[in-house]
Parts: structure tokens; C-alpha cells; sequence
């Protein structure tokens, strides 16, 4: 089959091994596979991932060679074409996706970034049958393979543990920050003040839902999310306003950047008592200033994945319409248009999301 494999630190398309369902698994054909922030950085910083993953003691990191190909994407939506032993074969022509893991072979494989799992920039693709959910018959594949980012996103609200009465600034509006903000409105959340230098972000945030929307090179996004939270008649220049029973409504940032500096200055700009969700991988050595989160009592929460629940939540509210991340898909390349789709997801005004369906060779 064809895939789009990481070697050497370039995208190169070619032929690799056709892979086999083992028992207990499926054979996918991809229909789609969307491109994902860390799949960028892991094109460029592979070495880097491993080695954070391996001080935090993940699978990926023990098990990941960077010397050694890699076929990434993790996030897919498939058709089942094939079966392994004790899998029931009414499940094929199914539409599924999945957990991007494998666990059939008694060691965990993190599908997308595994030397022997290849992932979903590929013709097709082998599931755990037991960890697959089958997409319903009206929901279109554009639309169900925004599952795996979907749930990235909801673990992120589910995280913060929020009162309807939260006052949010997402800061940060590439995919995951607009699933959240997507997220908030539909959950009942709100006010939502969302902050991108990036005009296009800036666009689709006010179209997923956010109350304002705040370009950071010429307004504080810090200022309307602080008068959105004290009452309008609020004298916040008295240091005595707190002890005089006068307080804002509880505020949160979710922080969807992942890059050096910005917690510092998400701390710096929060209002006390404010609950910091840090949702942006930021790859390097970050530092912020400890006093800063003890004279205001910030909270600092991080958050990583979802669960199974999550992943199953978001399949199917994304099956009834209502999240409207299909905004999200910017555009479609095959597998030989993927690693220019890496080059052009650099630019924020050209894409939020591209989604890579193969052209599927027929199996030999």
C-alpha cells in the first residue's frame, strides 16, 4: 500500500507493507485523516517529543524510534474491508473510528506515532475491534473524523469543571482552542472572550461562538475578559472591594497556545482566583514567575488526551450537528499532497484543518 512516511526528518510517499488484521482486529481502509498540530511538530522536533515523552514515562516514548519510519495520523475515520479471527464479519462495510491505539498484540501501540502500527496517512489502517465505534449512516466522514480533536478539546472543558456562570478567554484559536470554545457554547458556558493574532482564527472563533473576539496586537483580550467578569458598577480601583462582599463571577483561561511565555503571561493577566487550564504542548522549558500565581491564587491545571468516554461523547455530538466543527476543514489533499498540506498549515490565513483521504490502490 501507499503511506506518507517521517524518515530522516522529510515526508517522502511511497509503498510499504500491506499490514494484516491479527485476531481480534479490523482492516480499514482511510477515507480521511485529519492533520494534526502535533503531527507538525513531531515532523520537525521528533527527538525532542521522545525525549519529553520518555521523562514522563509514556509508551511513546519507550517504544518510539526516531531513526526508524514512522507513518503518522491519528486522527481517521475508516471503513472496515477485512477482519481478523473472532471478529464477527457483518462488521464489514462499517464506517469506524477509533482510540488511536492498539493494545491486540499484548503491548500498547500508540497508532501515529509507533515504528511497527502504521497510522492514517496510509491506504489502510488495522483497529482493535473492541476499542472501534461505528460511525451512524447520516454522519458524513468530513465530519466524524474530527472525533479524535473533538475529544482533545471536551476533556479540556470537562477539566476545568466549570459553573455555568464561568467567564472564559480562550487564548490561543487554532483547532483545539476553537473545539473548545465550540465546546463552552454548547455545554451552556459563557461569556466566552476569545484572543488570536491571526485575522482567519480571529473569524472562525466569532463564528463557533465567542461573545468578543480580541486581536492581542492591538487590545488586552486580559481587559474586556475582566469587565465581562465584575459587575458594570463595580468600583475595582478600591483595594478594599473584596472585604466590602463584592466579587466577579468565576473566570478561566484556557490556555491553547503552547508556546514559551505564555503561561507567564496568562498569569499576569488573570484576575485572583482564576482557574488556568493549560492545554498547549509547549515542547521547550517554559518558565513563569511562582509569586505572580501566590499574591493573585491562580490555579494551574493540565490536561492531556481524553477518555474513552469523552471520545465517544464527541463522535456523537458530532453526529448530531451540533458543534459545527466541519467549519474547522479547510481543505482535502491525498496522500502525495501531504507534505505540502505540513508546509501550508504553517500559515493560520490559509488553513485551520486539512484532511488527507488516499486514493486507495487495490490490495494484492
Amino acid at each position: 500500500m501507499r503511506a506518507v512516511t517521517l524518515r530522516n526528518g522529510q515526508l517522502d510517499v511511497g509503498d510499504v507493507a500491506d499490514p494484516e488484521p491479527g485476531p481480534g482486529q479490523l482492516l480499514t481502509k482511510v477515507l480521511a485523516c485529519g492533520i494534526c498540530g502535533s503531527d507538525l511538530h513531531a515532523a520537525k522536533h521528533l527527538d525532542e517529543l521522545i525525549l519529553m515523552q520518555q521523562r514522563t514515562n509514556s509508551n511513546l516514548g519507550a517504544r518510539l524510534d526516531p531513526a526508524a519510519d514512522l507513518v503518522m495520523g491519528h486522527e481517521f475515520c475508516c471503513e472496515v474491508v477485512d477482519v481478523g479471527a473472532g471478529v464477527d464479519k457483518s462488521k464489514i462495510g462499517n464506517r469506524v473510528c477509533s482510540i488511536p491505539m492498539s493494545v491486540a498484540t499484548g503491548q500498547i501501540r500508540t497508532i501515529g506515532y509507533s515504528n511497527q502500527h502504521t497510522g492514517g496517512y496510509a491506504d489502510y489502517l488495522v483497529l482493535d475491534d473492541a476499542i472501534c465505534l461505528t460511525v451512524p449512516t447520516d454522519c458524513p466522514t468530513d465530519i466524524a473524523v474530527l472525533t479524535e480533536p473533538a475529544a482533545v478539546s471536551l476533556h479540556a472543558v470537562n477539566k476545568a469543571t466549570l459553573e455555568p456562570d464561568h467567564v472564559a478567554l480562550v487564548v490561543g484559536c487554532g483547532p483545539v482552542g476553537l473545539g473548545v470554545i465550540a465546546w463552552l457554547r454548547h455545554k451552556g458556558h459563557g461569556p466566552i472572550v476569545a484572543a488570536d493574532f491571526s485575522p482567519a482564527r480571529r473569524a472562525l472563533a466569532e463564528s463557533f461562538g465567542a461573545d468578543v473576539v480580541i486581536d492581542p496586537a492591538a487590545a488586552s483580550p486580559y481587559a474586556a475578559w475582566e469587565d465581562m467578569a465584575w459587575p458594570p458598577d463595580a468600583d475595582r480601583a478600591n483595594p478594599m472591594i473584596r472585604m466590602m462582599g463584592i466579587t466577579p463571577k468565576p473566570t478561566v483561561v484556557f490556555e491553547c497556545v503552547g508556546v514559551p511565555g505564555v503561561i507567564d503571561q496568562v498569569m499576569d493577566g488573570s484576575i485572583r482566583d482564576t482557574r488556568v487550564v493549560v492545554v498547549g504542548v509547549c515542547m521547550g522549558t517554559d518558565t513563569f514567575e511562582p509569586t505572580t500565581g501566590i499574591a493573585k491564587e491562580l490555579e494551574l491545571r493540565f490536561v492531556l488526551g481524553y477518555s474513552a468516554d469523552e471520545f465517544a461523547e464527541s463522535l456523537s455530538t458530532l453526529a448530531e450537528g451540533s458543534l459545527g466543527l466541519e467549519r474547522l476543514v479547510t481543505g482535502t489533499v491525498n496522500l502525495d499532497g501531504t507534505p505540502q498540506a505540513f508546509v501550508d498549515l504553517a500559515d493560520p490565513e490559509n488553513h485551520a484543518k486539512i484532511l488527507v483521504k488516499p486514493a486507495h490502490v487495490p490490495r494484492s
